[in-house]
């Protein structure tokens, strides 16, 4: 099975076009012809079927024969993470987040921040490419990068609120932490670890220091690992 994307099909849509990228990988790649099967998400939760009527490379259309939508999981995961030097790195942890199983990502820039620039349409493509190959139809929210001090005045936390980090205090364990069917936000900071003062702030606005293991991760491991580990707790 091949998931395709669109966020602009919805559950009243009876006929549909895929764009000349789409087309030519139909046609030419996947050799689809009149009455294949495609299928399609738009993000939201759906899972369309459809039929191919036109195998045109440059406009594929289809006719969407049925639709579900997908059960989502019973918690809502937010990470907030610091860009890491290294791009590739935070794309990766981008990619396979999306594919264990998250909701929102916010790039948040810190003290010991290196990198502070991000491009969210380059991170928006990796989110999608992830969603597809893991045939998941809910596609993550990605916010817009903001600094650690305006995160924290934001002052609309929900759920149960942690953040990670490397100085030698006194921290929990995030997986004797976690509980089951829970809104979570964990804050994970760059290579340089969030300040103290940022740690202060964090933990006077209820963010509960913690721990991941034994050893130092980098930040987007770091990352995959709180992920996974959400995720394992709300699998019994």
């Amino acid at each position: 099975m091949q998931l395709f994307y669109n966020p602009n099909i919805d559950e009243n849509t009876t006929l549909f076009s895929f764009e000349k990228e789409e087309s030519k990988h139909i046609v030419k790649v996947l050799r689809k012809t009149i009455g294949a099967p495609l299928y399609i998400t738009n993000g939201k939760g759906w899972l369309f079927t459809a039929e191919v009527t036109i195998p045109n490379i440059n406009k594929c259309a289809a006719n969407i024969v049925s639709k579900k939508l997908q059960p989502k999981h019973d918690y809502n995961l937010h990470l907030v993470v610091a860009p890491t030097k290294m791009n590739d790195r935070y794309e990766w942890f981008l990619e396979k987040v999306t594919e264990i199983g998250i909701d929102s990502i916010t790039p948040i820039i810190c003290d010991h921040s290196e990198r502070k620039i991000i491009k969210p349409e380059r991170f928006e493509r990796i989110l999608q490419s992830a969603m597809k190959q893991s045939l998941s139809c809910y596609m993550p929210n990605l916010n817009n990068a903001i600094t650690f001090k305006d995160y924290i005045k934001q002052q609309d936390f929900k759920g149960d609120l942690f953040i990670a980090h490397c100085e030698e205090t006194n921290k929990k364990s995030l997986k004797q932490q976690l509980k089951p069917k829970k809104d979570i936000t964990i804050l994970i900071g760059p290579e340089g670890d969030f300040s103290v003062k940022e740690i202060e702030t964090a933990i006077n606005n209820n963010f509960i220091p913690v721990t991941l293991g034994n050893t130092r991760l980098r930040t987007e491991t770091a990352a995959i690992v709180a992920c996974h580990s959400v995720a394992f707790v709300n699998e019994l």
